[in-house]
């Protein structure tokens, strides 16, 4: 079974758009378990021939959803997170950029009551597990593979860079997941290779960080407890302190959110650190080799 997302799961898109629709539609010719999408006062229509419930309650009794992805408007994205958590929703990806921090504030405090459900995101591309061909996001398909190979990134765009090198030097993925680029996310990089650690069919990790806060840190601590291969890469080490540079949560304001820090950091927990994302995909084939793994 791969991290979070694979043949039994059944999603529901929160906001059938022309975003929504148009990644559901790709996600289904992928062969992903699409089951309905919810757009309030447009219940029992259909779009992209996905039927279109008014609730997330709705979608869930009548097709079995257990998944949610969102493309739902910043300014909604708050009400649409807590529907599913209270709805039951276990595993929420929120796809939407701009949610503002202070809404996001509001929605940990209701995940804190919800123990069991995960979100992801926002402000991230998504999960896409190649080996059960499920797909919650935004990923290009194409350039995945099945494999035992995890990946988890704040960027989106390094996400599918490191993928397409793993998968020309013929080494596969598990899962791959986008955590998000914001100040306040779900779930964390360190809770993302608590999972990667626990799945079986993961070897090894690829842990693309940014500068700004102090999440790399903390994911440094947890990988001196693991017993599985990691390899990361921070962006962003030419970024001037305190300029914002991509990501909102990509801002320097002080020693710990610098790229140095981090990649100090991660050197001391065990981590293989590279310094440019074009060799991201030949150090983790050497690495892999020199553990007899490949």
């Amino acid at each position: 079974m791969s991290v979070l997302l694979n043949q039994t799961s059944k999603i529901i898109i929160q906001g059938m758009g022309s975003a929504g629709s148009r990644e559901a539609e790709i996600s289904i010719e992928y062969g992903t378990k699409i089951v309905a999408g919810v757009t309030p006062g447009k219940g029992g229509t259909e779009k992209s021939g996905i039927p279109i419930c008014n609730t997330v309650k709705e979608a869930i009794d009548q097709f079995e959803g257990n998944t949610s992805l969102i493309f739902v408007p910043a300014p909604f994205c708050k009400d649409a997170i807590i529907e599913a958590i209270l709805s039951g929703i276990k595993l929420i990806i929120c796809i939407t950029e701009g949610v503002p921090v202070l809404d996001m504030m509001t929605v940990k405090q209701v995940l804190e009551n919800y123990p069991d459900t995960v979100l992801i995101g926002p402000n991230c591309p998504g999960i896409l597990s190649p080996g059960e061909k499920a797909r919650a996001g935004i990923m290009p398909v194409d350039v995945y593979m099945p494999g035992n190979i995890g990946v988890i990134s704040r960027s989106g765009t390094l996400v599918y860079e490191t993928v397409d090198q793993l998968t020309r030097l013929g080494i596969g993925q598990s899962t791959s997941v986008g955590v998000g680029g914001d100040p306040i996310i779900g779930t964390s990089q360190k809770e993302a290779l608590k999972l990667f650690e626990a799945d079986q069919e993961t070897a090894g990790i690829v842990l693309i960080g940014e500068i700004g806060g102090n999440t790399e840190q903390e994911a440094a601590e947890f990988i001196k407890l693991m017993s599985k291969p990691v390899i990361s890469f921070i962006a962003g080490t030419t970024a001037p302190p305190g300029r914002r540079m991509g990501h909102a949560g990509a801002i320097i304001s002080g020693a710990s959110g610098t790229a140095e820090a981090k990649q100090d950091a991660l050197k001391s927990a065990g981590a293989h650190v590279v310094a440019s994302p074009s060799d991201i995909g030949i150090t983790v084939q050497n690495v892999l080799k020199e553990l007899g793994l490949i």
